[in-house]
């Protein structure tokens, strides 16, 4: 989006696949590139020439186009970027579903979902973000999984070793990308799904970092202050509470049912331990101690009546002083960029009203569809990024838009318009006020001035060749 003069979307992120054939390829880089001008609506809404639409069909319908090859050219780009960074990069894991029940005709290829009455994929994102920034680089890893029917009688032994387990996807996702190479830092983050021993201990075997959200209140291994030499057992979240909590500072919190925004009072401990393993393996561990560094925020003199904010944060990184463990919850909070792609893989996309009657060709519109979906929160990046103020906009995006866009708002064309000037334009056209107290426009409102600019840029190339 960039830079489209050199190397459209489609081109950036599908050129390099390998399909078997090149015409494959070259199909799949001009329907990206037409799905990203057009996201939202089902897929004859999104390409609405009848051509474009069966040639997707097609393409689909080729074995060497899977959910793996269709992905494996934007994995590769995002590695890529992940390695030029030279701060902190956060990988972001977390699982969104997939509800296909309307598809009768998948209904038993595709796994439970919800009550279990329902049917689609549990979908594993590994998003790639950088920790100063908060921008996407892209997806490291993908998995779509489909959660089986448990049979009658089969014991807890048996579910916890099946290679197919849903708890493994957190292993499996942080297997599908490399340790960091010398002099760059990434960072597995993920919600309390990921707290399982499993995972942590195949973090710790691989030389990998991860900052994880405490969900068991789990046996930890101390040193008695009282014996030298000897240790006790503790329980996490029963002695991570008693760690005094210093170094407060304020936190907003945005309104929700029932409760008003209000500007919370935080404060941070955090201390060394030693993770005891289960006695009862549970999964592929080597059921050894795991040094660890916790960290807890917590609010300070809640509202009555309102539950307090807590988190409970486990990591491998040192955490020795407040700044550390601050950086943690910094890094933690991150985590809502996930949440935002998301939103922007089913309501942005609508991933969810795709409808195939194969698994086999579904799923890489899913890939392809997931990889689009990155652009609406690149457009509110870009809007957000410190250059946007004084870089001019037409050195980064068409001169087409520029020109278009300046004067739909301006009534003239804006040569001199900033990166800030055109988001906040775009902003307008798909509904923001740009008044002062306003938040700044998220990638939602961008998206819908997105979509009427492409229509905008359709109409006048109309009427250009008319």
């Amino acid at each position: 989006m960039r830079d489209t003069t050199v190397e459209s979307f489609g081109q950036q992120h599908f050129g390099g696949a390998a399909l078997g054939h090149q015409a494959r390829v070259k199909r799949l880089v001009e329907t990206a590139d037409r799905l990203v001008a057009h996201p939202g609506g089902t897929l004859p809404d999104k390409l609405a020439e009848p051509a474009d639409l069966k040639g997707l069909y097609r393409l689909v319908e080729r074995p060497a186009v899977t959910h793996a090859s269709v992905l494996a050219a934007h994995r590769a780009r995002t590695l890529q970027l992940m390695r030029d960074c030279a701060g902190v990069v956060l990988v972001i894991h977390d699982t969104t579903v997939l509800d296909y029940s309307g598809l009768e005709t998948l209904a038993a290829e595709l796994g439970q979902v919800g009550n279990g009455h329902g049917r689609g994929y549990y979908c594993h994102n590994s998003l790639a973000v950088v920790a100063q920034t908060r921008q996407a680089l892209g997806l490291a890893a993908q998995r779509l999984h489909r959660r089986r029917h448990v049979p009658r009688g089969e014991k807890r032994a048996q579910r916890r070793q099946r290679p197919d387990r849903e708890s493994r996807l957190w292993k499996s996702a942080s297997a599908d990308i490399p340790a960091a190479p010398p002099g760059r830092q990434w960072i597995d983050v993920a919600d309390r799904g990921a707290d399982i021993t499993e995972f942590l201990d195949y973090e710790q075997a691989a030389g990998k970092h991860y900052l994880v959200r405490s969900q068991h209140n789990r046996r930890l291994e101390l040193a008695d202050p009282n014996q030298p030499g000897q240790t006790r057992h503790v329980k996490l979240h029963d002695w991570a509470r008693s760690l005094p909590l210093i170094e407060e500072r304020s936190q907003k919190v945005q309104a929700r049912a029932g409760q008003a925004a209000r500007a919370a009072r935080l404060g941070v401990a955090w201390g060394a331990a030693t993770l005891v393993p289960p006695r009862q393996p549970r999964g592929q561990e080597r059921g050894v101690l795991l040094p660890v560094w916790v960290v807890r925020v917590a609010e300070l003199e809640p509202p009555a009546g309102l539950e307090p904010l807590e988190w409970i944060l486990l990591t491998n990184l040192p955490v020795t002083d407040a700044a550390a463990a601050w950086q943690c919850a910094d890094w933690y909070g991150v985590r809502w960029v996930c949440e935002e792609y998301h939103k922007a893989q089913k309501t942005g996309c609508g991933i969810e009203a795709l409808q195939f009657r194969h698994r086999d060709r579904l799923e890489p519109v899913i890939a392809l569809l997931s990889v689009v979906a990155l652009t609406l929160l690149e457009l509110r990046d870009l809007s957000r990024q410190p250059e946007a103020r004084t870089q001019p906009a037409a050195d980064v995006l068409p001169w087409a838009w520029v020109r278009l866009l300046s004067r739909w708002r301006h009534q003239q064309e804006r040569p001199d318009w900033t990166v800030q000037d055109f988001y906040y334009a775009l902003a307008r056209l798909g509904g923001h006020q740009n008044r002062k107290h306003d938040h700044p426009p998220g990638w939602l409102v961008l998206w819908r001035g997105w979509t009427k600019l492409q229509a905008m840029l359709a109409g006048a190339a109309a009427a250009d060749t008319g």
